[in-house]
């Protein structure tokens, strides 16, 4: 069941906004969101907080200075997911134009698995750096720090996720998250915080004379700002006042075609425009496309497409990724199938109530994330799906709703059955597991049971925010394109308006899509729901996004529907 709930909007602010320059429009959707004045949506570069602010960014600076003016070499050990990808090759890009000897290692998902293993280290070890910096991860390599400093290799950990008990005994760490550190945005990607520490480094490299000195022009850190609006947009986190600056500032260098050529070509592959782009472009059409790479092969592929300055190269190499992201839509549609079957032999009563847990030997590692994301927006549910590994473990990947935080949950969890997880971590809202295939049906009832007690009955009804009506007068190119430009994503949503309609026709595209001739009072406008779950009446109440359909060169306005409710007659 969806309950519509209209967002709380303070006529005083609405018209507060409105007095200081705002489309009507704009201020109701921005009031609704808790912006109060109109200098909260000022997303100019020097918006951004300081670096300084940053705990240990200095630090992490002089570190990296250091390596640089003595030539140690660095090797940068990423993530395989977009954030992880994009948070590289701005490092590698960086610190090459600051003159620093810099390499790369980013682990196989199935093989060397998450984060700075001792593993990893000996990987890495192999390129015979002197200092290793991680990107996106580390923040829970206690052990891969402590094999890199018996090798005598030096760490510098940048990552944004949450610490455990313990933190690895590195050279220096940067993370919004640690213990004590008061930076207002906690919720930097770890492209952001990788960007914060190479602005802490471009300042510690001025205070030393080292652009003039060395011959070096001074690089501008903006030209990577692409990368870093992709990141960010991309790893889900929320949207705060600081990251809708990063993500703007990338926006607007795209939209100008300042982007750098793998990016280029990554639109091109995606068959999108980079004039045009939003933020749904960079979380749902370039993201997945780098992200196919560290699902189903190796990530380098993306990150070597990030890197190529050659135009051809990159194209080459992001037509690669858009035959992977195909491949990965196949993959995913049949481990759909093979999910529902299976739900469909679970009762979704007693001890599932809660939450639903998942495992099919054959299922794909890389894939299993987007799986439990499927599952959890069917159920509004929290689940976790799992794929078989090596050595008797499989590995999961879970996905929750609000009311549950999940890395929290498989704490509780950790706690109540000791050594059952062998490894986990994560957000609020994702985390991943690994745990012996046989301990597989009681991490199912264990989770279910920690999920009943921390979900409040109110968290389990969905619950759809919607911005109200839209009037007829607003319903048009216009606005959509309005719309589009702004920034949107988690904890800042893009706006979604309800209202009553009369289905004048209606009919299905590809067995999957309901195609809607909607009206509305005098007004009239076509409207598409993917992957329908039912055919509704003549009468209904929908929530909606306002969009634009191009279709054979002719623009017109289109309603994309995520929600419909049948009304009587």
């Amino acid at each position: 069941m969806t309950q519509l709930r209209r967002r709380a909007v303070s006529p005083r602010v609405q018209w507060q906004l409105e007095q200081q320059g705002l489309h009507p429009l704009l201020a109701r959707i921005y009031a609704a969101r808790g912006i109060v004045a109109r200098s909260e949506l000022d997303y100019e570069f020097q918006s951004l907080l300081p670096p300084a602010r940053l705990t240990h960014a200095a630090e992490a600076a002089v570190l990296l200075a250091d390596a640089i003016a003595e030539q140690r070499k660095i090797v940068i050990v990423a993530d395989y997911d977009c954030d992880g990808a994009t948070a590289c090759a701005l490092g590698i890009r960086t610190l090459r134009s600051f003159g620093a000897t810099v390499d790369y290692l980013v682990p196989n998902r199935f093989t060397s698995g998450y984060g700075l293993s001792p593993d990893v280290v000996e990987l890495a070890a192999q390129k015979r750096p002197e200092l290793i910096v991680t990107v996106d991860n580390g923040i829970a390599s206690v052990e891969g720090v402590a094999r890199a400093r018996q090798l005598g290799i030096a760490t510098l950990i940048t990552d944004h996720h949450l610490p455990g008990d313990e933190l690895p005994a590195a050279d220096c760490i940067v993370n919004p998250n640690l213990p004590g550190c008061d930076f207002p945005s906690k919720c930097l990607a770890g492209v952001g915080v990788m960007f914060y520490v190479m602005l802490a480094l471009r300042a510690e490299l001025r205070v030393r004379n080292w652009f003039a000195g060395s011959g070096r022009g001074e690089p501008r850190l903006a030209t990577l700002l692409d990368l870093v609006a992709l990141g960010t947009v991309a790893d889900v986190v929320r949207l705060d006042h600081n990251n809708r600056v990063l993500v703007s500032q990338g926006l607007r260098r795209i939209r100008q075609g300042q982007l750098n050529p793998g990016m280029q070509a990554l639109f091109r592959a995606a068959g999108r425009n980079p004039a045009q782009a939003s933020s749904f472009d960079l979380g749902f059409t370039i993201g997945p496309r780098l992200n196919a790479a560290g699902r189903l092969t190796d990530m380098s592929l993306g990150i070597e497409c990030l890197l190529a300055d050659d135009e051809g190269r990159a194209m080459n190499l992001a037509q690669q990724l858009d035959a992977l992201n195909r491949e990965r839509r196949e993959i995913e549609s049949g481990m759909q199938e093979q999910a529902q079957c299976q739900l469909a032999n679970l009762a979704l009563d007693g001890d599932n109530a809660a939450a639903v847990s998942l495992f099919d030997a054959d299922w794909h590692q890389g894939v299993i994330g987007i799986v439990a994301a499927r599952i959890k927006e069917r159920l509004h549910r929290p689940v976790f799906a799992f794929a078989r590994s090596e050595g008797g473990e499989i590995k999961g990947s879970g996905r929750s709703i609000p009311g549950l935080h999940l890395r929290d949950a498989l704490d509780l969890l950790s706690r109540r059955a000791p050594g059952m997880l062998l490894r986990f971590g994560g957000h609020a809202m994702a985390a991943g597991v690994t745990l012996c295939e046989s301990d597989f049906p009681r991490f199912r009832e264990l989770f279910a049971q920690v999920a009943d007690e921390l979900l409040a009955p109110a968290d389990r009804t969905r619950t759809l925010e919607t911005d109200g009506g839209l009037e007829a007068a607003y319903c048009s190119i216009a606005t959509a394109r309005m719309l589009e430009a702004e920034v949107w994503g988690q904890g800042f949503p893009a706006p979604v308006f309800q209202d009553e309609f009369i289905v004048e026709s209606q009919r299905i595209l590809k067995d999957k899509h309901l195609k809607l001739r909607l009206r509305k009072d005098a007004q009239v406008v076509d409207a598409i729901q993917f992957h329908f779950p039912e055919a509704p009446g003549n009468r209904i109440r929908a929530a909606y996004r306002l969009a634009i359909n191009d279709f054979n060169g002719v623009q017109t306005p289109q309603l994309l529907i995520e929600h419909i409710e049948t009304r009587s007659p």
